[in-house]
């Protein structure tokens, strides 16, 4: 049988691993981060009605640049983000991770280099090479926060073509205040001109108000978006960007012909007309996270402060045996691969309640002696 090594891969593909977390039929799954409340019923009747009149023009191609959709989606962004763009400073494609690879395709490629700042999401590494650009991984302090003097040192000495901020931070839920951003973006700036982009992904979970203000001014700065979370739309594939309309711009010269189809643009304009009932799930979501937060402390877990959707908590002597034993108690959670630490998204009330005690019935035999160490900054 043929394997990969037969097979004339690039050299920088060889050996990696296909990004993709456990799927196993357990009754309680909080380990992708989904938004664990299904779409209101009036939703799905909207959304079936939106199809609908798509379907009847399906003989025809889609509408290329999805400009109602941009339009509405630059019109939530400005109502909830704190700052007012337009439709020509947003643009959408299949996923966040498609934004992303079209950014890498635009601004990075062979010959040119990315730097992010590890344990963040895997897929900025993963894109970065599949698209053929450099990857580096830059500092984080201790307590999983950007170390920014640290990081200022590596974007002026690396002088990177791209920068990613992931924020909130995915695995360890961590914000990325203003004040850090604006180094990070002066420092990639006087280094050569280099597009920083900022992955929101969890925003509308943060306690901190949006980065998006930030761009104004900034035609290297771009901020990215999905519908996968706080939209409960995982399944939609929806992601979007609001940047300088001059960075659409040249998103439109890698982006594949059509490539949001009709149905996925019916899909998402309905579910941005119950916004704020989807919104709705996120505070019920954001009051359930700060109680995993709290319980996973009392039990007596280090736990990392989070900004998102889930939690970040350890220490565990071996993560992954800890994770086993979690899911010996039908709770799936995952296994990142950082030291010591897992992640558990935040579920339902009676999802997280069999978290917490599967959580509390392993305590005592996967930690290590270090656990009752100061907990890490909130």
């Amino acid at each position: 049988m043929t394997s990969l090594d037969d097979l004339p891969l690039r050299d920088e593909l060889r050996g990696q691993s296909a990004y993709g977390a456990p799927q196993l039929d357990v009754s309680v799954r909080l380990n992708t981060n989904e938004n664990p409340y299904p779409l209101p019923e009036p939703l799905v009747a909207r959304i079936a009605e939106r199809v609908a009149e798509a379907a009847r023009g399906l003989n025809r191609y889609p509408d290329r640049d999805a400009v109602e959709l941009r339009t509405e989606l630059a019109a939530y962004l400005s109502r909830t983000a704190g700052h007012q763009v337009g439709g020509d400073q947003v643009w959408a494609a299949n996923g966040s991770n498609e934004v992303i690879q079209q950014l890498l395709q635009a601004f990075g490629g062979p010959g040119r280099t990315a730097i992010g700042f590890e344990p963040s999401y895997s897929m900025h590494a993963l894109i970065s090479r599949g698209t053929g650009t450099g990857w580096v991984s830059g500092p984080r302090h201790a307590d999983f926060t950007i170390d920014v003097a640290a990081a200022r040192r590596e974007i002026a000495e690396l002088r990177p073509d791209v920068v990613f901020i992931c924020s909130p931070n995915n695995p360890t839920g961590t914000a990325t205040d203003a004040e850090a951003v604006l180094a990070l973006y002066d420092a990639a700036q006087a280094a050569k001109p280099s597009l920083v982009v900022v992955d929101e992904a969890y925003g509308e979970f943060s306690h901190q108000a949006s980065l998006l203000p930030l761009i104004e001014g900034r035609p290297n700065l771009v901020l990215t978006r999905t519908m996968s979370k706080a939209f409960g739309a995982a399944g939609l594939r929806l992601g979007y960007l609001a940047a300088d309309p001059a960075v659409v711009d040249a998103l439109q010269l890698v982006r594949l012909p059509y490539h949001l189809s009709s149905v996925t643009q019916a899909t998402a304009l309905a579910a941005l007309e119950y916004t704020d009932t989807l919104l709705g799930y996120v505070e019920q979501l954001k009051v359930e996270r700060d109680r995993l937060v709290a319980e996973l402390r009392a039990i007596g877990y280090q736990v990392t402060a989070s900004d998102a959707n889930f939690v970040q908590f350890g220490r565990f002597a071996d993560s992954h045996a800890a994770w086993q034993a979690i899911l010996d108690h039908g709770v799936l959670i995952r296994d990142n691969g950082v030291p010591g630490r897992l992640r558990v998204s935040t579920g339902t009330p009676e999802e997280n309640s069999a978290f917490l005690a599967a959580a509390k019935a392993v305590f005592a035999t996967h930690t290590t002696e270090e656990q009752h160490t100061p907990e890490e900054s909130a």
